[in-house]
């Protein structure tokens, strides 16, 4: 196993790694709205706002990691609020373009700091 960390995302909040590569696979942990200067509070509480963020944190771990969006295989999308189904999916589709991955969505209670996206992938190491 090869774990990843990169300055590019924000570090992570708790007893884990940003990402770890295994067999040609990378498995990332989730991404918040958090910014990779530093600092624990969230980016802003507009979804909009996060989203754009989260998908950053992602891109730049998985290129720390050696893959990309475009060899991502599965996303889990958490939302605090179902209702923003619609303006998290519309920029998830706008970063991934054509390539669709398969995916899941939930919602649930609370995310960590109160973020009101997370999202996390598996992809091919290139």
């Amino acid at each position: 196993m090869k774990f990843v960390q990169t300055e590019d995302a924000p570090s992570a909040i708790g007893p884990y790694s940003q990402a770890v590569v295994v067999n040609g696979m990378v498995y990332t942990s989730g991404q918040i709205a958090l910014t990779p200067e530093g600092g624990d509070e969230l980016l802003s509480e507009d979804v909009v706002v996060q989203a754009v963020r989260v998908m950053k944190n992602l891109e730049a771990v998985l290129k720390a990691s050696g893959s990309s969006l475009e060899s991502v295989i599965k996303t889990t999308i958490f939302l605090a609020d179902m209702n923003d189904f619609a303006t998290v999916n519309e920029i998830y589709a706008e970063s991934f373009g054509s390539h669709k991955p398969v995916r899941s969505t939930v919602a649930v209670k609370t995310l960590p700091k109160n973020a009101l996206v997370e999202i996390d992938a598996i992809a091919l190491v290139k």
